[in-house]
């Protein structure tokens, strides 16, 4: 079924288009085929789905664990927008602290591979949204770390007026990308 692989400006990290199959009846596309990911040289083993819904102006992010118990992530949107964005973490990549940003809907069915040592967070753009994605190994309290959403060495734009952002005190808190331990 063949879906495209997009490589971004961030090495590892890719979007993928499904290819969507529509008539009368509604569509039809495959969101995951493992055989189509180790063609393109992503070869992660799935071990955790997760799923959140949110409302307009949320921010869930920067997140990720670091460690034994890091993980790279495939992401998707089942139903609304959101504003995806990942951010490379690797002190000796040539795009630490760089950051891509990618519109995730239920209209254009896209999908971000990320792998791991990438913070990731989103916004949501729509009414609600239902974000959904796999990780490669099991989520761990004490591997957790988080960079501020709207830390200014990043720089994103989330797509949200300010005084809009809802967010939670553990985001407000979390740590700058100057305290990023070596992963």
């Amino acid at each position: 079924m063949s879906a495209n692989f997009i490589k971004t400006e961030i090495d590892g990290v890719y979007i993928i288009e499904p290819k969507i199959f529509s008539d009368t009846r509604g569509y039809f596309f495959e969101s995951y085929n493992e055989e189509e990911f180790v063609k393109n040289g992503i070869t992660n083993h799935f071990v955790q789905d997760n799923q959140s819904r949110s409302t307009y102006g949320v921010v869930r992010g920067l997140h990720c664990q670091l460690g034994e118990h890091a993980q790279a992530k495939l992401v998707r949107v089942l139903y609304g927008k959101v504003l995806d964005v990942v951010v490379d973490i690797r002190k000796n990549s040539p795009t630490f602290g760089k950051h891509i940003s990618v519109e995730l809907s239920d209209e254009n069915q896209r999908s971000v591979f990320i792998p791991r040592n990438f913070l990731h967070g989103f916004s949501v753009l729509s009414k609600e949204a239902v974000f959904f994605y796999k990780c490669d190994n099991l989520w761990c309290k004490e591997s957790e770390f988080g960079i501020r959403y709207d830390d200014p060495e990043i720089g994103v734009d989330w797509k949200i007026p300010v005084d809009k952002i809802i967010t939670s005190e553990k985001d407000r808190l979390a740590n700058h990308l100057k305290d990023i331990p070596d992963v």
